[in-house]
């Protein structure tokens, strides 16, 4: 290790013995000690943190998504990644936030922790290590914790000059900074595996994902769809073993780290650090305080799971709340409720086209961010996979609505794309999703059977017959690569396995 660059003046940041502890331990490689084993396997995720610092797009890389889909590991694998490359370990600092009271009890802690960190392990500002070629790369996990988070960014990044990666499994709380923090962020929304992801996690090889932060212009023109399709036609081989895994186990990453690993075991651990660790931890606080009905919450979250893929009204959440609890129970809580389970990301809430129904919010279409969430919170498997659903016909119903579930959670990840829902009104089929990309609007509709026939495809007749909403072509979602008879030469089929390998 080079020896310290000249030593800045300025006041000392004290921190307390066991501040400095954790800080060491989160940082081993300033003693030039190993970091924890990581696995071999790496998320997408790792390459775009990387692009994006490099990018320089903004001042802080935020990365948003739910509790266990690897943001720790993606950052750890890239620090990993720099020291291997030659940076000095002493440019690297991470902290993680995560339940230690002893860094969210300083004063501005953050601010307060970079001090101490130019004075004591950098050994010059961030400002003068930048103007020295030396800029140093900061890590701040679960930064949302942290109160008036957003401001001490703000004044760091107008201050200095460094590399900074914030992580959060907040969309609320990353949310509420976005105003502080305007003009300086740029933001990765990650969710559990894509399908490419998890081909790769069970050994076997597969394309990169279509839509890897390669813009959204392509979305409008027809033939990317219909090249789409060819692609998963070209991969059905792996696309339908990857498909046939998430079918049977969602996408979270200990659902396919050890696929030998019996799924009740796999169904405890995500109920445990998934879900009642969003419900008794992070969302438990409410407004001024106040603490929400964790008994009520954990009952919307399973009416959630029930209506995934359907747009039910609040005050039909509200009567089954109320019947099961026999409590007082109004349309203004499950709202409340619904928006917090938003913020966690364990769902995703589709609003209605604004064109259609304006201050209409009690029509969100529920995306479950993770179907095999929802199999382990009901203790209830139902398969998405065309062999498994053949064998259990009885399930096909719900295996439909879970499909537009998936394909709603999977469109929402796409960075910049409006998503809608189109509900029936005066005289006008639903149509189940809608993406506008500028001034053009694709409709969407998940059909997910074997046998598909024109009653089917009346929604996306009628839009597309609708030339105020400037739509060109339509796209099919189906069960198989099979196309329906008598298909429109304006509508795109293809399977909804092949619609995951955009992300």
């Amino acid at each position: 290790m080079t020896d310290h660059p000249r030593q800045s003046r300025f006041p000392p940041a004290t921190l307390g013995e066991r501040v400095v502890a954790d800080l060491s331990r989160f940082n081993p490689w300033w003693e030039g000690r190993p970091g924890k084993v990581l696995p071999a396997t790496r998320r997408h995720l790792v390459s775009r943190i990387r692009r994006r610092i490099e990018q320089r797009l903004a001042q802080v890389v935020v990365v948003r998504g739910p509790r266990q889909v690897g943001k720790t590991t993606a950052y750890l694998q890239l620090i990993g990644d720099l020291l291997r490359e030659g940076v000095d370990p002493r440019r690297i600092l991470l902290v993680q936030f995560d339940d230690l009271p002893s860094l969210s009890k300083l004063d501005e802690p953050i601010l307060r922790i970079v001090e101490w960190y130019e004075r004591n392990i950098l050994g010059e500002s961030l400002n003068e290590a930048a103007h020295g070629g030396r800029e140093a790369f900061l890590f701040f996990d679960e930064v949302q914790n942290l109160s008036r988070w957003a401001d001490q960014l703000k004044s760091l990044v107008d201050h200095a000059t460094a590399r900074v990666v914030v992580t959060g499994s907040s969309a609320l709380r990353i949310e509420a900074g976005r105003d502080s923090l305007s003009g300086r962020i740029n933001t990765i929304e990650t969710s559990p595996l894509a399908l490419s992801e998890i081909a790769m996690f069970r050994g076997t090889g597969f394309p990169a994902p279509l839509l890897d932060g390669n813009g959204l212009d392509k979305l409008v023109r027809e033939d990317f769809w219909r090249f789409l399709r060819a692609h998963g036609m070209e991969h059905r081989e792996a696309r339908d073993a990857a498909f046939e895994a998430f079918s049977a186990r969602g996408a979270y990453p200990v659902a396919h780290e050890n696929p030998g690993i019996e799924w009740g075991l796999v169904a405890d651990q995500l109920v445990e650090n998934v879900v009642n660790r969003v419900i008794q931890h992070d969302l438990r606080m409410g407004e001024r305080g106040r603490r929400r009905d964790e008994g009520l919450l954990k009952e919307v979250f399973r009416l959630a799971c029930r209506y995934a893929g359907q747009a039910p009204r609040h005050e039909v959440i509200a009567a089954e709340a109320r019947a099961t609890l026999d409590a007082d129970v109004g349309t203004e809580r499950i709202r409340h409720y619904l928006d917090f389970l938003h913020g966690s990301l364990l769902l995703r809430l589709v609003e209605p086209l604004e064109i259609r129904l304006k201050k209409q919010r009690n029509l969100s279409k529920i995306c479950l961010s993770d179907h095999g969430v929802r199999a382990a919170w009901l203790q209830e498997v139902i398969p998405l996979a065309p062999g498994p659903l053949g064998e259990a016909p009885n399930l096909s119903d719900l295996a439909g609505r879970l499909a537009e579930s998936v394909a709603g959670a999977s469109l929402s990840l796409v960075g910049g794309l409006d998503l809608a829902h189109f509900p029936e009104r005066d005289g006008e089929p639903e149509v189940d999703f809608v993406l506008t990309i500028g001034t053009r609007r694709i409709p969407m509709e998940v059909k997910y059977r074997r046998r598909i026939d024109g009653r089917d495809l009346r929604g996306l007749h009628s839009f597309l017959g609708r030339p105020a909403y400037n739509a060109p072509f339509g796209i099919l979602v189906t069960l198989t690569d099979d196309e329906p008879p008598d298909l429109p030469q304006n509508v795109v089929a293809l399977p909804l396995s092949t619609l995951l390998l955009l992300g």
